[in-house]
């Protein structure tokens, strides 16, 4: 039974898969300018306008709808046994036992919750988190508040129903 779930804001999933779809882009274009100039100097043909408009905005366009579709496997779950982390390529769990406290802490552009162990490691949670422009979450304080909340509950006496 997980007490709470974090995921990231429709927003936040649209902004983050948008930020990879225009870093392929760039690549591709890339690649296609070098393709392009050889094939100007040896066949002496060039690519069609399309080809160009095409390779900017498909990756952008697909980059956003992934972005979307990953959304539910991109998760912090809180219960019983700790806080859960949950990404497409695998979870990862840290028993309450080994938490000894919860921040929300700068990086980079983004507010983000970082769980510190007693081995003096710490992990950044997939979830909650908020940032500039996508990356804002008008809610973060509040799911922050919660976290630490059930934290705080479990070394205490358990965590509330």
């Amino acid at each position: 039974m997980e007490a709470a779930r974090f995921r990231p804001t429709w927003r936040q999933a649209l902004g983050r898969g948008l930020y990879g779809g225009v870093l392929l882009s760039l690549v591709a274009l890339a690649v296609a300018a070098v393709a392009a100039a050889v094939d100007l100097v040896w066949a002496g043909l060039a690519p069609p306008g399309w080809a160009w408009l095409l390779l900017a905005v498909a990756p952008s366009a697909a980059g956003a709808v992934a972005g979307l579709l990953l959304r539910p496997w991109m998760a912090t779950e809180i219960g019983r046994e700790g806080i859960r982390t949950v990404t497409p390529f695998g979870a990862g769990v840290q028993p309450w036992s080994r938490v000894v406290d919860l921040r929300a802490e700068r990086r980079g552009a983004r507010t983000v919750v970082s769980v510190y162990l007693e081995s003096g490691a710490s992990v950044q949670l997939r979830a909650p988190y908020s940032g500039g422009l996508f990356a804002a979450d008008p809610q973060f304080e509040s799911k922050v508040f919660a976290l630490w909340h059930l934290w705080r509950s479990h070394r205490i006496g358990g965590v509330p129903s």
